[in-house]
């Protein structure tokens, strides 16, 4: 993934939207959960695919900077 940084920004971009979709989707009772395990277990994975993305864009800045700067 290093030769295509562009790609991995976008793609941590989605990762970071999608969780804010979805507690939007929450927030305002669309999706209704009845069960509090399988509620944190799916706050956990938007959490955890926030922060993942957080990283994804992250490293793909870095590698986009360093693929210019060696131009």
């Amino acid at each position: 993934m290093r030769d295509r940084p562009v790609q991995l920004i976008m793609i941590g971009f989605l990762m970071i939207l999608l969780p804010w979709v979805y507690y939007l989707l929450l927030v305002s009772n669309i999706i209704v959960i009845q069960n509090d395990t399988l509620g944190f277990i799916l706050l956990f994975v938007g959490f955890a695919s926030g922060v993942a993305g957080l990283f994804m864009g992250i490293i793909g800045a870095a590698s986009y900077y360093s693929i210019k700067r060696k131009k």
